[in-house]
């Protein structure tokens, strides 16, 4: 990997004043913005209109790499999918079939009961890793009655959702966040992104442990904290507290099932797991010449080398193509719409993911300013070597990570800032590459778990219909406690 000269402590001003902005103004696109203008600015002498020229021109040339584009398809093309499964009746058919599972439970108020159903929830929202919104929406909407019935909190379901999710997004990356991941991990000149972030999905400990305290917690059955006195309310017969404020969520599902649709699970599922399967199916495929040429082996050997070496935003963007097109032949075949309305629903979808395609594009254009142009992993790395060991490296990148993730509300944005940052720091230190990704992809996904402007957080609030700030307030414990441990597991692993 070619060294990048850096500029000092100018270098570190554009996503330290990002940083800063975003917890100032809790906005993380104007934030962004700002610093990459900031940056370009600073290299053109201070020259704000030439900056503003560079600023576009990042932009733009942040498309020059295919798989900055593919990726950004591919999280634009997902919205049409999801509004194609509301649309279809998959949705509601699946919620349906659930509840028809979960109705030997119903009425029953033993500690039985409830352990299981809280499990459901916790597994149904972990298989879901597609996409963490789609995970905490079908947990909100399918368990909130039943948790209800049985006199479970509904902090406690947003709790489930919230900590099912996006954890289980991350550590199952065929998706949207593993061909994010990737890209950015091939913008600091990784040659196998793909191979590289699966080998340290072993160290990422805050998604390990927040998924495993889950079902600790449920089959412990002793809460603590805010969460318990929940609990005692709930099973007290009261749903809420006297001055809690809902989260409204007709709002969440906007796409009313066809008319005269009979909802059908299978309209749901099919898609998904087409997408699913299709993405190791393009990673080897697209992996299978390298794999050839770089190591002869055959068979099981050559499979995994293939789908290592394979193209992560090529799988993930084919894999949306085929669940859309099999939904748009599986739909039409049944007579729920036609090609018009689909047309139409695609466009409504990619609307709707308008924002989160934004946010990837402005992480890829600082990520590219910090590693090519400013050299910011560099010189923290400089700075730092002189008191910080490569032992320590892990835990402050995992700390950083959490403040940064906390104070924007956006894993995905503190993954574009911090992952330039903390390669080139690890790599100057001679750190191991591995436990530092882990590391920053770990603080990004906690920090974000806690933060109050977090959009899953404010989702599972608005899934499971309890107010926000009783949420945050009773996840908080449980999701520090992870937290602490994982940061405890970075400096332990760091000395030994």
């Amino acid at each position: 990997m070619e060294e990048t000269l850096h500029h000092g402590f100018w270098s570190l001003l554009p996503p330290l004043i990002a940083i800063i902005l975003a917890i100032l103004t809790k906005q993380v696109f104007i934030s962004l913005i700002f610093g990459i203008f900031l940056g370009w600015t600073m290299l053109n002498g201070g020259n704000p209109l030439y900056g503003l020229f560079d600023t576009l021109q990042a932009l733009v040339d942040v498309f020059k790499d295919a798989g900055n584009t593919r990726t950004i398809m591919f999280c634009a093309l997902v919205g049409g999918l999801i509004v194609f499964m509301q649309r279809s009746g998959g949705v509601a058919g699946f919620i349906a079939l659930v509840q028809r599972k979960l109705q030997a439970y119903e009425g029953q108020d033993d500690q039985k009961s409830k352990v299981i159903v809280s499990l459901l929830a916790w597994f149904t929202g972990a298989l879901i890793f597609v996409e963490s919104s789609i995970s905490v929406l079908t947990v909100g909407a399918l368990y909130r009655p039943l948790f209800d019935k049985l006199g479970i909190s509904r902090e406690k379901l947003a709790y489930i959702a919230d900590s099912s999710s996006a954890p289980s997004s991350i550590l199952i990356p065929f998706n949207g966040w593993g061909a994010f991941i990737m890209s950015l991990l091939a913008a600091q000149g990784f040659s196998d992104p793909f191979a590289t972030m699966l080998r340290s999905i072993g160290w990422n400990f805050y998604p390990i442990l927040a998924l495993l305290i889950v079902p600790a917690i449920i089959l412990w059955k002793k809460d603590f904290g805010p969460m318990k006195k929940a609990e005692d309310r709930t099973q007290g017969g009261k749903l809420l507290w006297d001055d809690a404020q809902p989260m409204v969520t007709d709002e969440l599902t906007e796409q009313e099932v066809a008319p005269g649709v009979t909802p059908k699970a299978y309209n749901m599922v099919v898609p998904i797991v087409v997408m699913v399967v299709l993405m190791p199916v393009m990673l080897a495929y697209t992996g299978w010449a390298d794999a050839a040429t770089a190591v002869p082996s055959s068979g099981w050997d050559h499979l995994l080398l293939a789908i290592g070496k394979g193209s992560g935003s090529t799988a993930v963007l084919t894999a949306v193509v085929g669940a859309l097109l099999v939904s748009m032949a599986f739909y039409k075949a049944q007579g729920i719409m036609g090609i018009r309305e689909m047309v139409d629903l695609t466009l409504k979808g990619i609307a709707g993911m308008i924002p989160l395609s934004l946010l990837m594009l402005l992480a890829f254009a600082i990520g590219t300013l910090c590693k090519q142009h400013l050299g910011t992993g560099i010189y923290v790395a400089e700075i730092t070597q002189s008191w910080l060991s490569p032992a320590l490296a892990p835990f402050l990148v995992f700390v950083v990570s959490c403040f940064v993730a906390f104070s924007i509300g956006s894993s995905w944005g503190t993954f574009g800032i911090m992952i330039p940052i903390a390669v080139g720091m690890g790599q100057s230190l001679g750190a191991d590459p591995h436990i530092i990704i882990a590391a920053a992809l770990g603080g990004g996904v906690f920090g974000d778990h806690c933060s109050p402007i977090s959009d899953t957080t404010i989702l599972s609030s608005m899934a499971s219909a309890t107010d926000h700030v009783d949420h945050v307030k009773t996840q908080l414990p449980y999701a520090l406690i992870a937290g602490g441990l994982a940061a405890l597991g970075y400096l332990i692993l760091g000395f030994v």
